[in-house]
């Protein structure tokens, strides 16, 4: 299947299902599909907290009421990529992964030799895109021995990645600059293999339009936080996206980042009790006030947690200025709370059929352009999602010859 007709199949599939998808567990008390799928709704509402965190990364085997199967069976066909997990090199110097987390050193490594392995042409020269201490960057020009030049907004970040390229002797520019300036896109010429590993929405996406500006050889872009971008909607790059029945607000383009395959023991605990006391204010600001609406909060340090749960309550009352009468029975709403957590978690389960088939959609947005502007392109995955959920990779090459889409 070719780029523009994937393309459509998935436009057309994520707007039937639209109300389904932009449902709001957490805010909403009832979605709008529950009362067409009632069966699966009420199955769904009576399962634990725990059921949620176990079904949530293996929706496969999840024994849900119709149409939770089927539902599932379409995400699965249209979100299918190819797979281009490569192994890990045993023979780079311990210095390239220096000042990096482990599970940070292994996407880079499998981004580099995906990236090595699927690229038809030859690098002359890297350009690493937002590139903190170069580290990417760094592991291709050491293995080819290219030229590389780094682009970071962060001067301290620039300084140690100077300091880590001159260790390993590879011939390394680290630039200071806004790559949302336009005085650092006249750094981008027509030589360069332009790399951005995880680079966010605004960021990735001028990657994407200055280096066909710039008519760059090639790109190698893993996007992330497709919803940090500078508009309050999505404002498609390709003829299709613009075209497409599917209309995006930044609200949406935070669903394909709700997965947390990777967080830890720790930090589940701690989002699990912040969200289940959030949940917990919600249930006594709407009963004390008469009023059934969410009241958006604000993020809350982890310090905030160890005063109790009367306390964090009343810090967000008191942000919204109101003055409730206080519950009876503080115990008796935290345990209201955490049951309603365990609702709105198998509840996103529904949702989270979606979030790979819209990142796929946005993907293809972005695959698109690339090709309308005369670069060759293939999609796929460079690491198992257990590493990194955003592991989706679109390599674009120039090309003038006539293109055949690679889906």
């Amino acid at each position: 299947m070719d780029l523009a007709a994937r393309f459509a199949a998935l436009d057309s599939w994520l707007a039937q299902h639209a109300s389904v998808w932009r449902a709001r567990p957490f805010v909403e008390h009832r979605l709008p599909w529950e009362q067409g799928w009632p069966q699966l709704a009420h199955w769904l509402r009576q399962q634990s907290l725990a059921h949620a965190e176990q079904a949530h990364t293996r929706l496969d085997l999840l024994d849900a009421p119709d149409p939770f199967a089927r539902l599932h069976s379409e995400a699965q066909a249209l979100s299918r990529m190819p797979d281009w997990r490569a192994s890990v090199p045993d023979n780079l110097p311990e210095a390239l992964s220096r000042h990096m987390p482990g599970r940070k050193w292994q996407q880079v490594q499998r981004f580099a030799q995906v990236t090595q392995a699927q690229l038809q042409s030859s690098p002359v020269h890297w350009l690493d895109w937002c590139a903190g201490k170069g580290h990417l960057g760094r592991v291709l020009a050491w293995q080819g021995g290219q030229p590389l030049t780094c682009l970071e907004i962060d001067p301290l970040l620039g300084e140690q990645g100077v300091a880590l390229s001159q260790s390993l002797g590879v011939d390394a520019r680290h630039l200071q600059a806004d790559v949302l300036d336009p005085a650092a896109w006249a750094l981008l010429q027509p030589d360069q293999h332009v790399l951005a590993l995880h680079a966010c929405g605004q960021l990735h996406m001028t990657l994407l339009q200055q280096a066909v500006a710039h008519d760059c050889a090639a790109v190698a872009l893993s996007p992330c936080c497709y919803n940090r971008i500078a508009t309050s909607n999505y404002q498609p790059l390709s003829a299709e996206g613009r075209a497409a029945r599917l209309q995006l607000s930044r609200v949406d383009l935070g669903l394909p980042l709700q997965s947390t395959h990777t967080a830890g023991q720790r930090s589940r605990r701690l989002r699990d009790q912040s969200m289940a006391w959030r949940l917990a204010f919600d249930l006594w600001q709407r009963e004390a006030r008469g009023v059934d609406s969410y009241l958006p909060t604000p993020s809350r340090p982890e310090s905030a947690l160890s005063r109790g749960m009367p306390a964090f309550c009343r810090d967000l009352a008191n942000y919204h200025q109101l003055h409730l009468p206080e519950p009876t029975d503080w115990p008796a709403l935290e345990q209201r709370g955490w049951q309603r957590l365990a609702e709105v978690r198998n509840l996103e389960l529904v949702q989270g059929l979606f979030q790979r088939p819209l990142e796929i959609w946005l993907l293809l947005d972005r695959a698109l352009f690339m090709q309308q502007a005369g670069y060759q392109v293939q999609l796929g995955t460079f690491c198992p999602s257990a590493l990194t959920p955003r592991n989706l990779l679109l390599l674009a090459e120039r090309n003038s010859a006539p293109l055949t889409p690679s889906l």
